[in-house]
């Protein structure tokens, strides 16, 4: 079985947001008929009928509206309301994201696409949890995992993801950056399809240090190794000031703009295309996609939750997958 036939994972993430109803609302809609749905069937049900939505199981496939999906049964710790956590369903979770990320690592599923979690929830019930990318790239025993946000043409990737700010500066090392770049560059060839991807670099400091008046980072860490990759024949620009980075003149020059910090980067993709941004993790030996949101317990159990996000997070799975960028 090859790529292109094989079935895509998709995990419903916390069981109080709204990860299985956009999965419900999904199936309202014509939907790919490789989707394997990792959930327990009786939330689905339960979440569908909250929101006034078509949905029955008969045996291992759900049908709405829009088709048919195979559903991976996983039964809840305890019942689960709409917007209220509960710890007794980190488990649950745990369980979910470890058989879907197990069965692309032994090529049952060609993909694998994550609806939000709860970190807090799960932190809390005792599990060691940073975030997705963390968590997929220990499993797949995976080093140097690297997060990619896109939107039309606009991809942002980060050196370092779920850290206090504090701890950024130590965190960006001559190691640490060089992996991610060399993530970056890699993924873009096979994955994207393109052949010599131009990378941007963002500095860590205001004015990318303003020559190491406003920080030695960039003099000390990341010119040393922009050098030593471009004698390689990575095509690397920078270290850019960050708030000049992402202008439109700058942007047409770029296949992907590298921030160095979580809110360095993703406040600038997210105003660009919020609710259609895709979280792609870089580096795995599998594609993964995710949403661009959390899992939004205000609007659990509303039906006012957008989709978009989701719908756009399997297209991106599904291409990739089957060799298209």
């Amino acid at each position: 079985m090859n790529n292109k036939t094989k079935p895509i994972a998709l995990t419903t993430g916390e069981p109080a947001g709204i990860g299985p109803e956009l999965v419900v609302q999904l199936l309202q809609d014509p939907v790919n008929d490789r989707l394997c749905i990792f959930a327990d069937p009786d939330l689905l049900l339960e979440r569908a009928t909250l929101i006034e939505a078509s949905l029955a199981v008969k045996g291992d496939t759900l049908f709405g509206p829009g088709g048919t999906a195979q559903i991976y049964p996983i039964e809840l710790g305890g019942r689960s309301v709409a917007g209220d956590l509960d710890i007794k369903n980190a488990p649950y979770v745990i369980e979910m994201l470890t058989r879907a990320v197990d069965g692309c690592l032994n090529g049952e599923f060609a993909a694998m696409v994550t609806a939000p979690v709860q970190k807090s929830t799960l932190i809390e019930a005792g599990n060691n949890f940073v975030g997705h990318t963390e968590f997929l790239a220990q499993r797949a025993g995976v080093d140097t995992p690297v997060m990619m946000l896109a939107t039309g043409k606009l991809r942002v990737a980060l050196v370092t993801i779920h850290l206090p700010l504090s701890e950024v500066p130590r965190a960006v090392t001559r190691e640490t950056l060089e992996a991610v770049l060399r993530v970056v560059d890699a993924d873009l060839r096979i994955r994207f399809d393109i052949p010599d991807p131009v990378i941007g670099v963002c500095g860590l400091n205001p004015h990318a240090g303003e020559a190491g008046h406003l920080g030695r980072e960039e003099q000390d860490v990341i010119i040393p190794v922009m050098e030593k990759l471009s004698v390689e024949g990575l095509a690397l620009r920078g270290p850019l000031p960050a708030d000049t980075a992402f202008t439109q003149q700058r942007l047409k020059t770029l296949d992907v703009v590298v921030a160095m910090f979580h809110d360095q980067g993703l406040p600038v993709i997210k105003h660009a295309g919020f609710g259609e941004v895709v979280n792609i993790t870089l580096g795995l030996p599998f594609v993964r996609t995710s949403v661009d949101h959390g899992t939004a317990l205000d609007l659990a159990g509303t039906g006012r939750a957008e989709v978009a996000s989701l719908r756009r997070a399997l297209e991106i799975a599904i291409r990739l997958s089957d060799g298209g960028s």
